[in-house]
């Protein structure tokens, strides 16, 4: 009973962290309807930024967030502007590669600068545990699922109660009558894709403490992240943050059950069967791809 627990509560923790990458994607997804495939270099430039506050300064990369979210909104704004903008109107097939190809320029980036070399850093709390009985759980990736709890709560204030937030919520129902409305539609696609990167950013911040950074990192997160918006609903960011938290569950229950080298598999089945039979996704909330945020 106790290894179930532990099993139970360690995959709660770690889709936390899935969440918290995913719902930035599907804020840009939702908007923007563009599928932003250098998402995980995204997060890896953010978690190299707080590892480099970390090694200059002696910044915790907890204390360092509020910048590199900063940093990271001012990114997105910026590669949102130059890149994503000119393409909104073009095929899909464009947009994909203008994306693919962001993602592979930023991953060589990152190998000229940094080399492959994997980084971390070192905290007196990382290997932390609280201890309920036998069950033990971590500190960082409970710092995380909290963080990603609260800003699920943030967001869903935003998007309901303020004008900005209302705002992007008509710009993805339905951009042309918002348009008619006189909400500036390219204006809310830069802020939505500068939140969506901030998200990220501050997912990176949170993920210093409990992994190592590498120029490909973002890999192994951001195709987790695709499962997450697919699974949750795409434009969603309450079935984002579901969708995370059952795939961290799945890659826990099957790491241990099944085989540590097939839990991806396991999800990515499910992936397969939600695309084939509800492919709005298990939690949209009726209107699919079209929604963004909470009714």
């Amino acid at each position: 009973m106790a290894q179930l627990m532990q099993i139970i509560i360690s995959g709660i923790l770690v889709g936390g962290i899935y969440a918290l990458i995913s719902m930035g994607l599907n804020l840009i997804l939702g908007v923007v309807r563009i599928i932003n495939f250098a998402h995980g270099e995204f997060l890896m430039i953010s978690m190299y930024i707080s590892f480099l506050f970390f090694v200059t300064w002696g910044l915790d990369p907890y204390l360092s967030a509020p910048i590199v979210v900063l940093l990271l909104f001012i990114f997105g704004c910026f590669v949102q502007r130059i890149i994503i903008q000119p393409i909104l109107e073009t095929s899909a097939t464009v947009k994909i590669f203008a994306t693919l190809g962001l993602s592979i320029m930023l991953q060589n980036l990152a190998l000229m600068i940094w080399n492959a070399d994997y980084r971390t850093v070192h905290t007196a709390y990382q290997t932390s545990v609280i201890r309920l009985g036998e069950v033990a759980i971590s500190v960082p990736r409970l710092i995380a699922f909290a963080v990603a709890i609260l800003i699920a709560v943030a967001l869903f204030l935003f998007l309901q109660n303020t004008l900005m937030g209302k705002a992007i919520r008509a710009v993805a129902m339905e951009r042309r009558a918002a348009s008619l409305m006189g909400i500036h539609v390219k204006k809310i696609y830069l802020i939505a894709f500068g939140i969506g990167s901030a998200l990220v950013g501050l997912a990176g911040s949170l993920l210093m403490p409990i992994y190592y950074v590498f120029p490909t990192v973002g890999t192994l997160f951001v195709l987790t992240a695709f499962v997450v918006v697919v699974l949750g609903g795409m434009g969603s960011m309450l079935g984002a943050f579901l969708g995370g938290i059952l795939i961290g569950l799945v890659e826990a229950l099957a790491g241990v059950w099944i085989s540590p080298g097939l839990k991806e598999a396991v999800y990515f089945v499910i992936f397969i069967l939600v695309l084939l039979f509800r492919p709005s996704g298990l939690f949209s909330l009726g209107k699919g791809s079209e929604e963004v945020g909470l009714k």
